[in-house]
């Protein structure tokens, strides 16, 4: 796939000068007085150059330590102020939210969620508040999350069964255990919203995870919104994903189809998608929702429900791997707590207290979305500088929670630094905002978290795991993958040996 840079130097020269000419007569709001900062950059593109051939959360961080923690950079001719410490981004979170909680619109992130439907894209304001409002109380309330335990029990039950019999049968001797955290939760995640783990369920999210890739490239429409006509005729990939958008429509509207005949979720309560039809056909609401806003929250469900739970695991995994003391600290701990029980329970995990603090130190390390995507409604006034209306802000969340000045030894995996700390991830301590903070913050914190601990607490419990031959823990790749959510770019592949609690 061409990136922007590669298209942008094929455009013919005439184009180029009639870029250059629209930059320079209609100049954006760089003249304004007290904006923050602004780095070395070049004409017509602006900033873009920095972030060529870099993943965007390490390359922006590069710029934050070379030229300070709140800079004002030029995407194109798209302006935007960029926020990398936990100070300024508690200040832009919380002191001047709402005026800096509405979303960046893209070209691609509005055809692929239904011109903005969805809850994580839409503008801040009525719908939006309508919308999260249901997905919080009926959806993902601490009550809801609790009443699809048995849905995680049954699929945790069957992950730890298949990697036993992996073991037992010694076809192979290493277990692509990202592959198998991946394929649990999108089992979990697709049986809570239809009731049942749907046919074709693995290409809807290779679709889905496709699309959301393309969808937050630089286009040429969005840096260049002045030519927008003639930028959107040079843009393949936005024909490739209408084209894309259109396959996955077509699956969630067979789903939809479907469900509406059995209407009926499992165990006899609602599923996610019961309740939206429900609310739906209710009338009783500010806002009128149509197919394709339940099918825009399926999206928002199937993307952050899925990627973020099984990346998280993942990261777990590999850093317990190449953190031995913490793998047996935390296995003691696991078996300890289970110990003589025949079945075990999401209720068994509650008081694992170093579990808990892995998880909080796999999210300061890897943060699922590295990157804080905001755009101000109002103008903001954030460390005594001016961020104008309409600006997008970019809260580099990797980048804060390696910043050595809240964190001692900011790259290392020290689960123990949380413990007798009252720091957590609820957007209250801005040094470690992995789930947001404000209005805009991650509505399934709750849901989230439940898919993570439970299969890693059974992962560590019911296993030894170690390096296929020849390898040590040291060759674990850690190079992380592109896109929204950043995962690990390629499979963890270890030895399960069962371990025998009798």
């Amino acid at each position: 796939m061409a990136t922007t840079i590669d298209i942008l130097f094929l455009l013919p020269p005439l184009t180029i000068l009639l870029l250059t000419i629209i930059t320079f007569t209609f100049p954006h709001r760089s003249q304004i007085t007290k904006l923050p900062p602004t780095p070395p950059r070049l004409p017509l593109i602006g900033h873009i150059p920095h972030l060529a051939g870099k993943l965007p959360h390490r390359a922006l961080a590069g710029l934050a330590r070379k030229y300070g923690p709140i800079l004002h950079l030029h995407l194109g001719q798209v302006p935007a102020v960029l926020i990398s410490s936990p100070p300024l981004a508690g200040e832009l979170l919380k002191v001047q939210d709402p005026a800096c909680a509405d979303r960046p619109d893209s070209i691609g992130i509005r055809i692929l969620c239904y011109n903005n439907s969805d809850i994580v894209s839409s503008p801040y304001g009525g719908y939006w508040r309508q919308m999260r409002k249901i997905c919080i109380i009926e959806m993902l309330s601490s009550k809801n999350v609790r009443s699809f335990c048995r849905i995680r029990e049954d699929e945790v039950a069957r992950f730890v069964e298949s990697i036993f019999a992996s073991s037992a049968a010694g076809e192979s001797p290493a277990v692509d255990v990202s592959d198998r955290i991946f394929r649990l939760t999108s089992s979990v995640v697709s049986r809570v919203a239809f009731g049942r783990a749907v046919g074709g369920r693995d290409e809807l999210l290779g679709m889905i995870d496709t699309a959301l890739t393309m969808a937050v490239g630089l286009e040429l429409p969005d840096i260049f919104p002045a030519l927008s006509a003639a930028a959107r005729v040079l843009s393949w990939n936005e024909r490739r994903l209408r084209r894309l958008q259109g396959k996955i429509d077509g699956v969630l509207d067979g789903i939809l189809e479907e469900h509406r005949r059995r209407r009926s979720g499992e165990f006899g309560g609602e599923d996610i998608v019961d309740v939206l039809v429900r609310v739906k056909d209710s009338g009783d609401l500010q806002f009128p929702i149509t197919d394709d806003h339940i099918k825009a929250v399926i999206l928002d469900m199937f993307s952050g429900g899925t990627d973020t739970s099984s990346t998280t695991i993942d990261w777990a995994m590999a850093e317990l791997m190449r953190n031995p003391s913490a793998m047996a600290k935390a296995q003691v701990e696991v078996r300890e707590a289970f110990k003589g029980k025949k079945t075990i329970q999401e209720s068994d995990i509650i008081g694992l207290k170093y579990l808990k603090l892995i998880i909080k130190e796999t999210l300061r390390l890897h943060p699922p979305v590295p990157i804080i995507f905001r755009a101000t409604r109002n103008e903001c006034v954030v460390d005594e500088y001016i961020i104008p209306e309409k600006y997008k802000v970019l809260i580099n969340v990797w980048s804060i929670g390696r910043d050595p000045a809240y964190w001692q030894h900011p790259e290392a995996f020290q689960p123990e630094r949380f413990e007798n700390s009252s720091i957590d991830f609820f957007g209250n301590n801005f040094e470690f905002v992995p789930f947001g903070s404000g209005r805009r913050m991650c509505p399934g914190i709750n849901f989230g978290l439940a898919n993570i601990e439970f299969p890693l607490a059974q992962l560590l419990f019911h296993f030894d795991w170690k390096m296929p031959d020849g390898k040590t823990p040291d060759d674990i790749d850690m190079t992380e993958g592109n896109g929204i959510v950043v995962s690990r770019k390629n499979g963890l592949f270890l030895i399960p040996t069962p371990y025998n609690s009798s």
